[in-house]
């Protein structure tokens, strides 16, 4: 099961990579994307202490290559403790909100998959036939504009189109 496990994250953190590019049409023509490979390995002496090494190269004057690696060393489940409580706090708040759609006699909830939670899990799950969402910050905005609907607030959308136009909206 762990061989597995670990080829989930791989491709889970590979769409996370995959997911950024195609939310930004500037950086990369349709149908191209920056090489990229994700490598997980289980080594059983290291136990709870996170090893991550990451490579970056990049192209600079006169085709020359630029690389940065990073080595991260960190104990897995002190990152995770506060992201359990977080998951919980956020479940239960998703789990007391109605919605009242107009026209409707009853309230609806969300659905039992509260892809909501995909901002603090690796792998996100949805709701058959809804999109899947790696980018963070995408994840991190819905719960935002989530929260600001339940006190009545328009979402933020962050095209700041009142500044744009020079008028409020």
């Amino acid at each position: 099961s762990a061989p597995k496990q670990f080829r989930s994250k791989e491709i889970s953190k590979s769409n996370v990579v995959d997911d950024m590019v195609e939310s930004n049409k500037i950086l990369y023509d349709d149908g191209k994307k920056p090489d990229h490979c994700v490598v997980i390995k289980y080594v059983p002496y290291v136990q709870d202490s996170k090893r991550a090494m990451d490579e970056y190269i990049s192209e600079i004057f006169m085709h020359g290559t630029n690389t940065i690696v990073c080595h991260n060393t960190c104990e897995d489940s002190l990152l995770a403790s506060p992201l359990i409580i977080d998951l919980v706090i956020l479940a239960e708040l998703c789990e007391r909100i109605t919605i009242q759609i107009e026209g409707e006699p009853q309230s609806s909830r969300f659905t039992s998959i509260l892809s909501l939670l995909s901002y603090l899990l690796k792998a996100p799950l949805v709701p058959e036939g809804s999109p899947v969402v790696n980018a963070l910050f995408r994840q991190r905005a819905c719960i935002e504009n989530m929260l600001r609907a339940c006190i009545g607030l328009p979402p933020v959308n962050h095209m700041l189109l009142e500044h744009k136009i020079g008028a409020p909206l």
